[in-house]
Parts: structure tokens; sequence; C-alpha cells
């Protein structure tokens, strides 16, 4: 099997044609037509995990995050980005990224998260893209399996998303019952959240001044980046899995989070 071949297995469940405009996502480095001895699923492609691939006999890592995102004007080994590429090149391994595309696939990254809080009544949160005739975009609401006063969901959430910290605005005077969720950077979809009558909103990356936005309407919860996108990586594998069971996928071990928090 080429490496090719698995490229279009995931072009077809998630097209380059849902990713946003400013995106990477596809083949960034490597050879279609060589020959595949593994795979390695990752959140961010870096020096370790090009390290485990090479260890593990992996010659192509499927990533979420590109590891080319805004162009290279150089390949000297000056940043991380540079050197993971080097890397990469100089031991045959491919790396492949599925990004926007993955989060605006309607069974995509926020729907994972959805299903990890055992949401109901899943719905896309702001439908701007077409799939297969069907609503595709950003975001989704569902509802919890029963009201939760405002602490009792931060439990529940720290919980099922297995997170060490959580960011949040005041609590609201209202169970919650109705949740929105991003995965990944989703300030944007704050007044989205808002709208569509949520209790809750949990994304990342939110900003100071973004949390005023939530005005009382509704609680914000910024549990972290690679927190909110952690399960995308099981998402990725089991998809692989349902193309061929025997094929040698692996999850990365190397916990690829930028961020470390002292408690």
């Amino acid at each position: 099997m080429k490496i090719g071949e698995i490229i279009s297995v995931l072009d077809a469940w998630a097209p380059s044609y849902l990713a946003e405009g400013y995106d990477n996502v596809g083949l960034i480095t490597g050879n279609a037509d060589q020959a595949i001895t593994g795979v390695l699923v990752c959140l961010d492609s870096t020096e370790e995990v090009i390290q485990e691939a090479i260890d593990k006999k992996c010659n192509l890592v499927i990533a979420h995050h590109p590891i080319i995102f805004k162009g290279l004007k150089k390949l000297v080994g000056g940043n991380h980005v540079e050197r993971t590429v080097i890397k990469a090149i100089q031991h045959d391994i491919a790396i492949y990224a599925s990004h926007t595309n993955l989060d605006n696939l309607p069974n995509g990254v926020s729907k994972k998260i959805a299903s990890v809080l055992e949401l109901n009544q899943v719905d896309i949160l702001e439908p701007n893209k077409v799939y297969n005739d069907q609503p595709a975009g950003s975001g989704c609401t569902g509802i919890l399996p029963f009201a939760m006063e405002p602490q009792e969901f931060l439990d529940y959430v720290k919980n099922k998303m297995k997170l060490q910290v959580i960011r949040h605005t005041s609590y609201i005077n209202r169970e919650i019952k109705k949740v929105a969720v991003c995965g990944g950077s989703g300030a944007f979809l704050i007044y989205a959240a808002q709208n569509s009558m949520a209790d809750a909103y949990i994304t990342a990356d939110i900003k100071y001044h973004e949390f005023f936005s939530a005005e009382d309407s509704l609680m914000i919860l910024d549990i972290g980046h690679y927190e909110s996108e952690f399960f995308t990586m099981d998402l990725m594998a089991d998809y692989l899995k349902t193309f061929d069971k025997e094929f040698p996928t692996f999850i990365t071990t190397v916990n690829t989070n930028p961020v470390k928090y002292f408690l």
C-alpha cells in the first residue's frame, strides 16, 4: 500500500474544500508514491514526534495542526518548524495535516468533544459549508444528559475532558443544560453560542477582553487548545481503523502541549 492511498481515504473523509482559506492542509512533506510502513497520529508534528515515528518504523505522520502554516523561507534548522521538517525529509517521513477541514466536518473535532461530554441532539453551531449535500461548519451544540448547577458542570467537564484547570466566566443564575463547543481557538463563535441559547460555551484561546462578551448570558469555559483537541487523535486513528483494522496505526505517546501548569 502506498502513502497516497491513505491520503485518498483521508481526503474523501475530510476534503480540503472544507478547510478555511488561510489553512495549509494535505500532504506537507513526503512522497505519495512511497510504500507505507506505518502511521503515527498526533496533534502537532514535532521533532520528538518524528523521532517516535522513526522508532516505530512509521513513515507517515498524520497531524491535526500543519507544521508549515505561514510558509518557510529557509531550511537551516533555525527554529522548531525547520528542524522538524528537515528531520522528516532526512528520514523519508511524510507529514499530512487535516486541520480546519476536520474542524468543519459534521462528525469532526467538535462532534468528538460532544461525544466525550455525552451530549444529545447535537447540531452544528455555525453552518457555513456543505458536505455531501448536508450542512457543515464550525462548532456544535448539544444537550447534557441532565441539567447541572454551574459548579457541578465544571467538575463534569474537568473529569470528562481530563483537564488540570479551566478558565471560566462567572456562574450564571440557572442550571447548565444546553452546551456549545468548539475545538481549538473558538472566540469567533461566542456570539453564535449566545444566539443558540446555550447555557455554556466550551472552547480555547479566549483573550481577557473576550471573556467580557459572555454578558452573564452564558458561561464561557477556556479549557486549553491542546486539551480541547486531545481526543482528535482518537477520532483520526479510529477512522483509519475502519479503513483497515490490521494496518499499523499508532497514536503518539508524546505530549506536544507547549503550555505547562503550575498547580
